[in-house]
Order: C-alpha cells, then structure tokens, then sequence
C-alpha cells in the first residue's frame, strides 16, 4: 500500500522492522506462550538486562516511549511531586502532557544547553523542599541522547546524579535512544546508567529497529515496589508480551543493538559533513547522535520540504531536523546533499 522505495529523514520511528528482530518475531509465533509476561521470552529477558544493567536491575517491557516514562516517573515520585527536566525534553514538549495528566506529576522545566541538563540550571527549580505549597522536587528527569541530538558524558551524568541525591530526589533517565549515546560514546550501557547511580530509565526499542515496544529498567530496587501494577493501570501490560520480549532479545542478546545504533549514527555524521558549508546552512547542535539540526533560509527550506521528507523542529527559526536510521544509506544521505546544494546555491 505504499512506495517501498519511499525514504526520508522525518524520523527514525519512520523506518521498517530490522529483518534479524523480524525473523525473531517469527520464531515466537509458533504454539501457545501464557500471557502478560509469564512466558519463556520475558524470563530470558531479564537474564539480557542484567547482562547489560547488572544484577539488580529490573526490566518492565511496554508499549510505548510515552508509557514508559510516565510509569518511570509514577515509581519514581509521591502524589506531591514535580519532575525537573530539561525545557526541550520529550516528558514536557512531546507527550500532550501525559505525565502531568496521566500521572498526577507536575514538570518544571529549566534552560538547557544543546539539550542538556546542567547543574546551575538545576538550581532554578530545585528549591522550596518542606514547603507544603509548592509541588515537592522529587526526580531529575534527562535524555540521553538527548532530544537535540547531543550526549552526556558518564561524568556528565554522575554529576547530575550526585546533586540530584544530595537533595534527596532521584533521577530518571529517558532513553529512547540510549544505544545511540553508547555507540558515541565506545562504553557499555551500564556505564553511564549504573555506574553512576541512575534509579530508573526508560530503554527505547522501536527508534532502533524494533516493530514496537519499549522497557522500564529499574535500577534502584527501592522503586521496584508496586511496579507491576503501575504498569498495568498506565496501560502498559502486553497481553502477549512475549513478542515484545523476542524483539528486546534479538536485539541486545548480541550486538545488533549497536551495529544499528553505530550506522544510524555515522549517516548523521556524513550528512553533516556533506552540508555544514553550504551557503546560508547552519548546524546547530553537536552532531553526536543520529540527527542533524540546521537552520535555512525560509525559501530554501520551503524548496526542500518538495524534494526530501523530513520535519521542521522550530519553524519561526526555520529549523530543520533531519534523523538517520538503521536503514539508511550512504547514497540516501547524498540524495538530501545533493538537495540542499540545489536550493542554495553550492
């Protein structure tokens, strides 16, 4: 039903299923597994988390980006609480304000650098503790990568982390596309997640080849009580879960997981490379991930959006975000190229 030959650069959510997590599926299909996670798959799961996460972690696979997070910040705050994040984050700018409708959470967002989070932009929002007036600072909530493309440092993270916990909140970690910051960053999962404190993250699966499905991993266990009912009654426990285990474990039983992550990002890089001296071009973030923000002139962005697909990230600015995906090409990233050098002249 549609143009198998269609790409673009809209969103790394636009591209198929990888064909190792497809023939995974395909091998779960076979007979009867029981429901809601007592099946084969989500046990040997658990054992691929840890593997990754350590010992104590606690993998809850759901449906949604959306849904996991709003479950990680359910286990991670009381009724009172308030959730400081970053004014770019998904939690407060992408979600139709799930986590303040869904979850009772109210999201105070701060400045950010590049997307990132920084101690003195913390302390604008981390204040008013005992005052029964004000809705109680109780998590730090980042991305990483982050949502503009850019990726904290484990040291970055633990910095965070130790502010957050000398204040007695915790920090939770939205990672949609946590396998990007790794292959950036040459370190194991566990070393800017564990390693340096992290309670509780959410591990995203479907922007890195996976059909659907995404996991709460809980790494405190103080946050693990009460988890399979939160999941639950934020309508996120799969009926057969099983599915969406077998794609987890196609995809991080190995190292799928990074090979996707390392080429969507290499795409990123050689588009960048290929377009940061065009005239009236300019990239706005590191390129440290798998996307690519510019800046064009208003009538060579309008030209653009004819020949290539992708989305506007600010408009007013006429802002440009282009994503790269597992599947996409090198002659793919020569084909928007070549596009951009049409509109403007290089």
């Amino acid at each position: 039903m549609h143009d198998v030959d269609f790409r673009g650069f809209a969103s790394d959510n636009s591209s198929g299923v990888h064909p190792e997590i497809l023939a995974a599926i395909a091998a779960a299909n076979g007979g009867h597994q029981a429901g809601y996670g007592d099946d084969v798959y989500t046990e040997r799961l658990r054992e691929v988390f840890r593997s990754h996460f350590g010992p104590e972690a606690r993998v809850y696979p759901v449906l949604n980006g959306t849904g996991a997070n709003v479950v990680a910040l359910q286990a991670a705050c009381d009724r009172w609480a308030s959730v400081i994040c970053a004014d770019t984050s998904h939690v407060h700018v992408d979600e139709c304000g799930a986590p303040e409708k869904v979850a009772g959470i109210k999201v105070l967002t701060v400045p950010s650098e590049h997307g990132k989070l920084t101690v003195e932009n913390l302390l604008r929002e981390a204040r008013g503790f005992d005052d029964e007036h004000r809705a109680q600072p109780q998590v730090v909530s980042l991305a990483q990568s982050t949502e503009l493309g850019t990726v904290y440092t484990p040291e970055e993270i633990r910095t965070i982390v130790e502010f957050a916990h000398a204040r007695n909140m915790r920090v939770h970690l939205d990672g949609a596309r946590l396998a990007n910051a790794a292959a950036h960053l040459g370190e194991p999962l566990r070393a800017f997640t564990t390693d340096v404190g992290v309670d509780i993250l959410s591990f995203g699966g479907t922007k890195n080849g996976m059909l659907l499905g995404e996991a709460v991993v809980v790494l405190n266990p103080e946050l693990d009580r009460g988890m399979d009912y939160l999941r639950k009654a934020s309508l996120q426990l799969a009926s057969k879960m099983r599915f969406i285990s077998a794609q987890f474990i196609a995809l991080l039983d190995g190292d799928l997981w990074l090979r996707n992550a390392a080429h969507a990002n290499a795409m990123a890089a050689l588009l960048e490379e290929k377009v940061r001296d065009l005239p009236g071009l300019r990239v706005n973030h590191p390129v440290q991930s798998n996307a690519v923000f510019a800046t064009l002139p208003a009538d060579a962005l309008a030209e653009l959006h004819k020949l290539v697909h992708f989305y506007d990230w600010n408009e007013p600015v006429r802002e440009a975000r282009w994503m790269t995906s597992f599947d996409t090409t090198p002659e793919d990233v020569e084909r928007l190229a070549e596009a951009a050098r049409s509109v403007l002249g290089g």
